[in-house]
């Protein structure tokens, strides 16, 4: 399994309510749309960084015949991963909402599973990170729902973009696991 067991109401009341007048961005959204917004984008962006660390992780801990091919896909992956952050928290800051400030926070909301296994064969750690980023994508399309039926196209056509990335991730890790060198 590559998703923490979280209960789904979990996200829905991490978010404070209130954001320091300072940080209260001008924008026609409700307060309500900025809050169903945020609390839904902000568990993307821990997963991101759960992810990006996850294949850092494998892009450091490789070995076998595979080491060159493997070790930039997973680099390409991560850097493409730690970009989506930054589109996401922006994107919770022009509407207004407030976004992750520490890796505690990160913890809290992440539904990507943290790999810490001593070896893991190269195979295996494709396989991980399809899963993952198949995950990512599902999470993806639930929160391009929510942003559309809170009037944030803006937002909405954003995680488009990182939907098609989150995909064409998945597609490259599927094509390595079904080569008969990673079975497992």
């Amino acid at each position: 399994m590559t998703t923490k067991e979280k209960p789904a109401t979990k996200h829905t009341t991490t978010h404070q309510k209130t954001v320091a007048p300072q940080l209260a961005t001008v924008t026609d959204l409700t307060q309500d749309e900025v809050q169903a917004v945020s609390n839904v984008v902000n568990p993307l962006i821990a997963d991101a960084f759960a992810l990006y660390t996850k294949t850092k992780n494998f892009h450091w801990h490789l070995s076998g015949s595979h080491f060159r091919d493997y070790h930039l896909l997973f680099d390409k992956q991560a850097e493409d991963i730690l970009e989506s952050i930054d589109v996401m928290a922006e994107r919770v800051r022009r509407i207004g909402g407030t976004t992750i400030r520490s890796i505690g926070q990160v913890s809290q909301l992440q539904t990507i599973q943290d790999d810490n296994d001593e070896f893991v064969p190269a195979g295996e750690m494709a396989k991980r990170l399809m899963n993952d980023n198949a995950h990512c994508a599902q999470m993806l399309r639930a929160a391009i729902t929510i942003a559309d039926r809170n009037h944030d196209n803006g937002t909405s056509n954003a995680l488009e973009d990182l939907l098609d990335q989150a995909e064409r991730r998945k597609w490259f890790l599927f094509e390595i696991v079904q080569g008969k060198d990673n079975a497992g």
